[in-house]
């Protein structure tokens, strides 16, 4: 099993950037896939961004796509995202996912969740 912890949500001006984090724990805490995930007020949860414990596989959602880097810190167990170029439907929850240990890419199946922190883009 896995625990996530999310941070450094905030509010930023449209064209801002923010950097977020989760920081995973757990015995095979190293062995997952990881993802980011958002919700906007009113709509359904959707896949962000995800990446690979093993090679450097990532992949992106098209709208994200040149303005969002994933990479994580294996040492740390940590997921980041870096948002570059933030937009005002960037705004949501933003959530960090683990699939089950051992998994690989491609994946949508993703079992562990952390809270959520909120990211709001002003314009």
């Amino acid at each position: 099993q896995v625990q996530l912890v999310e941070s450094g949500g905030g509010l930023v001006q449209a064209g801002g950037s923010l950097r977020l984090s989760c920081a995973a724990s757990g015995r095979t805490a190293s062995k997952h896939v990881m993802a980011w995930f958002r919700q906007a007020p009113g709509k359904e949860r959707e896949f962000v961004a995800a990446n690979s414990w093993i090679g450097s596989s990532t992949s992106y959602t098209d709208s994200v796509k040149g303005r969002f880097t994933i990479s994580r810190d294996n040492a740390k167990n940590t997921l980041f995202l870096q948002m570059n170029s933030l937009k005002p439907e960037d705004t949501g929850v933003y959530y960090c996912a683990a699939s089950g240990a051992f998994a690989t890419m491609p994946t949508r199946k993703f079992d562990y969740w952390g809270q959520g922190t909120q990211v709001t883009v002003s314009s």
